[in-house]
């Protein structure tokens, strides 16, 4: 004779297998308990994000925007601006992708706000080059080949034309020998280091370099 359970209640399995069935219905969007699937309370209605109007001057140019104030300058150039030559690696400060250049100095646009900015000359790859004659370092990069995938070459190139205007300023770096002295000799070592924030999954390192070397003592 079978022997039969004589338990009252639930079981383990019965509650796993409706919590089974459950999960189920929710995921297709069955409605559970007779609730229509499609109905929208006012706690599910969307809030409005909020936005500022800004000014921002970029290569020259003056652009008026209306953007949610926590807006990244990397997404205010490339999303609302079209200006695409700047690009999102990492989105963490960490590549040198994003580089642009804000009152000369350069900078990584993932990791500052757009309404920071204002009052600011911001300038972009796009804005390098002089209608078809390219910037130094612009040309030295296509002569050296400084490049393959492409991808980080505008920040690659933007924080060079930077990092130039840092060595003519005489800023020292880590590998300086002598960080008192008046000019600074941009050796492969002191280039390297300046541009180590600025990553080349290629590995193209040594046509980068040379470029830059080739920039600099053009200059």
């Amino acid at each position: 004779m079978a022997k039969t359970d004589s338990r009252s209640g639930p079981t383990r399995r019965t509650v796993l297998e409706g919590g089974v069935a459950t999960g189920v219905l929710l995921a297709t969007g069955i409605p559970v308990h007779g609730e229509p699937a499609d109905t929208v309370t006012a706690a599910d209605s969307p809030t409005p994000v909020p936005t500022m109007p800004m000014s921002l001057r970029i290569n020259a140019k003056d652009f008026a925007v209306e953007l949610d104030p926590r807006t990244t300058l990397l997404d205010a150039l490339r999303n609302h601006l079209g200006l695409t030559g700047s690009k999102k690696g990492c989105d963490h400060g960490q590549c040198g992708a994003c580089t642009v250049l804000v009152d000369g100095r350069r900078i990584n646009s993932c990791l500052t706000l757009a309404a920071m900015h204002e009052g600011d000359e911001i300038t972009t790859v796009e804005g390098l080059a002089e209608g078809d004659r390219l910037h130094p370092v612009q040309a030295a990069f296509v002569a050296r080949d400084g490049f393959q995938c492409g991808y980080c070459t505008p920040g690659q190139i933007c924080s060079a034309v930077g990092m130039l205007g840092e060595a003519r300023a005489g800023w020292p770096s880590h590998a300086s020998a002598d960080v008192a002295a008046a000019s600074i000799a941009l050796t492969d070592a002191e280039i390297r280091e300046r541009m180590s924030g600025n990553i080349c999954r290629c590995a193209a390192y040594p046509n980068i370099v040379a470029a830059i070397r080739d920039a600099a003592e053009g200059a």
